[in-house]
């Protein structure tokens, strides 16, 4: 689940392009120096979930460190992320299944953004079923996607070796002569990348096992995968094309470096499939963040109550899908008016990346106070679960408010107005007290 969250296909194939478009030759580079928080913030949920595996996860964790104000953004910061994906996520599967019949009609964004509304409506109905299908499902999706994936990787750098490079490796891709006002926008690629392994403990209470122990480590270890994914399909791209090239293929950047390794027809579909199969996954997982987690702030009454059950025979919270299939419908429906697929994944890339570094940037501080008397007991436990999150926090958080003054208009509007507006919804004597978090 955690490896179908940041979903290395569709990130790979829709979003990498776009970070070598910002960050140029130097998106090795990024890709790495910002995982470096990322595994921070990872350490943070492994050592939080030990504490209180909870669906509500970074929300609930807040909420019982710093009080309902917090928590309650926290949540609602992840919601407002999910519901961005919808269309993110949505919009590639179109594009993806138009390849597979006429390549020629991928550019039509009606058609696209409506066979994406049908995939969305699917998978929102699979999900509603209960979680034991669906992870069954992931399960064999995941695997056949990260089999593609290698097998491709290795074919395209075989292909560089014999046939000879555009441009040969460089160790300066991992330098940091970054182009003169990038920083901020590739930090924010580089966080929308990695987003999604967090999953994982969001279904804790439904883990099993140790949930204690399984749910954060699952998360923490599937970050290694996406890393190793990343970097080599950008370095792939680097050495096989121009970089202006390179950076135009947000349409499906794997089927590109397919075809130019020589795997001909069969590589192209077999990158479309992966794209397919990706862009499910992380549609699957990001619904499953988002249920969860409105399922708790439910439980907890800071939403409607309503939303707080789970159906005694799936034992998922369904009524939380009904919204989340209703909305989704209707933003992706809105999309369809937007001049370009390109343009609907720059813009919410960017919107999606504050979110995440304000939730994730909370249940890093969260840990830290948590573990904050440890070094009592063990330096170790004191740099891994105090020094490391807190850091990792503060970075992200840092990182978020810098780009927020890099924004268009646009950008603010749904990436700080969709945060805003959850004053709207906000009930300060509303809450439960679900649980609070042992201190070391």
């Amino acid at each position: 689940m955690g490896v179908a969250g940041s979903a290395p296909g569709f990130s790979i194939a829709v979003a990498i392009a776009g970070l070598l478009a910002t960050a140029g030759k130097v998106s090795p580079n990024a890709l790495l120096i910002f995982a470096v928080p990322m595994l921070g913030i990872a350490v943070a949920y492994k050592g939080l979930n030990k504490k209180m595996p909870n669906a509500g996860a970074a929300y609930e964790w807040t909420k019982s460190v710093f009080g309902g104000f917090f928590g309650y953004f926290s949540g609602w910061a992840l919601l407002i992320a999910a519901m961005v994906f919808m269309v993110t996520g949505s919009v590639p599967l179109g594009t993806a299944t138009i390849d597979l019949v006429d390549p020629s009609l991928a550019s039509n964004v009606f058609l696209t953004t409506g066979i994406g509304a049908v995939w969305f409506l699917i998978i929102g109905l699979i999900l509603i079923s209960g979680i034991e299908l669906t992870s069954k499902i992931q399960v064999v999706m995941s695997s056949i996607e990260l089999g593609i994936l290698f097998v491709i990787s290795i074919a395209a750098f075989l292909h560089s070796g014999t046939a000879g490079a555009v441009s040969p490796f460089s160790w300066s891709w991992f330098g940091f002569n970054y182009p003169a006002g990038t920083f901020a926008a590739s930090s924010l690629s580089v966080v929308f990348l990695y987003w999604g392994w967090d999953v994982t403990s969001n279904l804790s209470e439904e883990t099993k096992g140790h949930p204690k122990n399984d749910a954060g480590q699952g998360g923490f270890l599937s970050i290694f995968i996406t890393i190793a994914s990343f970097v080599a399909f950008t370095v792939a791209a680097l050495m096989m094309f121009t970089l202006s090239d390179a950076s135009n293929f947000s349409d499906n950047l794997i089927y590109h470096v397919a075809i130019a390794a020589g795997l001909g027809k069969t590589g192209g579909y077999a990158a479309s499939l992966v794209l397919i199969l990706s862009s499910v996954a992380t549609l699957e997982t990001t619904m499953l963040q988002f249920s969860r987690t409105l399922f708790a702030m439910g439980r907890d009454r800071a939403l409607p109550t309503y939303f707080g059950s789970v159906h005694e025979r799936t034992v998922t919270p369904v009524r939380t899908m009904y919204l989340l299939l209703a909305v989704g419908l209707v933003m992706i429906f809105a999309s369809s008016f937007m001049p370009s697929v390109s343009v609907i994944l720059s813009y919410s890339v960017s919107a999606i990346a504050v979110q995440v570094c304000y939730y994730y940037g909370l249940a890093g501080l969260v840990c830290a106070w948590v573990y904050r008397d440890s070094y009592k007991t063990s330096i170790g436990t004191f740099l891994h679960y105090v020094v490391y999150p807190a850091l990792s926090a503060v970075t992200l958080i840092g990182l978020g408010l810098y780009a927020i003054s890099t924004f268009d208009t646009l950008i603010k509007v749904v990436g700080i107005g969709g945060l805003v507006i959850g004053i709207l919804f906000f009930r300060p004597k509303g809450y439960a007290r679900h649980g609070v978090i042992p201190a070391e």
